[in-house]
């Protein structure tokens, strides 16, 4: 199965859609959701972000294990907000919240971390006049969204270990293995750059 955030292989038209297109939109879906600020548009928003999935071709699994990764943080933010004030206010987050990483998803889910890097190292091109190296800023950004999935990864490790060994009641023990396991995947990565002579660069003499 694959994970939360991985590339999914298709021919959905969200596969078709060139990465920078992909992301702009996210963009200015994220700016209108925040700028409107309104309970209706979100809820909306977070069944279209839904709806998204089978019209691009991906299960409605995919969007099931963002939900399963994120629900604890919905859940502390929903209870905080109605505490401190409205409840409507707290379900306007939680919907916000939850309809952008569905979407982010999504991009994901439909594009390839090759097409990102390019993407980025385009984007970057310009600031090769003040002496910053494009390649290398490609790779940092398709790095950083590569990471977010490793979140969920770690999560659902640490969670499987949890259960397997009978226990219960007690989330906050998950704490220290998902940070151990984050430490471990970067490890790895920063073992697989330095593998590819990407390691720190060129050293000032």
């Amino acid at each position: 199965m694959s994970a939360v955030g991985l590339y999914v292989p298709g021919t959905g038209p969200l596969h078709r859609v060139p990465a920078g297109a992909k992301l702009l939109s996210l963009l200015v879906a994220g700016v209108a959701l925040v700028a409107v600020a309104h309970l209706w548009v979100s809820v909306a928003a977070l069944a279209a972000a839904v709806a998204v999935y089978p019209v691009a071709g991906l299960s409605l699994l995919h969007a099931y294990r963002v939900v399963r990764v994120l629900w604890p943080f919905l859940l502390g933010i929903a209870v905080f907000q109605s505490l401190m004030g409205e409840w409507t206010e707290a379900v306007r987050l939680c919907a916000q919240l939850g309809s952008l990483v569905l979407l982010a998803n999504a991009v994901t889910l439909t594009t390839r971390v090759s097409a990102m890097l390019e993407l980025f190292q385009r984007l970057a091109r310009p600031l090769r006049r003040v002496g910053v190296d494009p390649d290398r800023v490609g790779l940092v950004l398709a790095l950083t969204v590569r990471s977010i999935p490793m979140v969920g990864q770690a999560w659902r490790a640490a969670r499987e270990g949890y259960l397997a060994r009978g226990m219960s009641g007690r989330p906050h023990l998950l704490v220290v293995p998902v940070i151990v396991q984050l430490l471990r995947m970067a490890e790895a990565t920063g073992e697989a750059l330095v593998a590819r002579g990407m390691d720190e660069g060129e050293r000032e003499a």
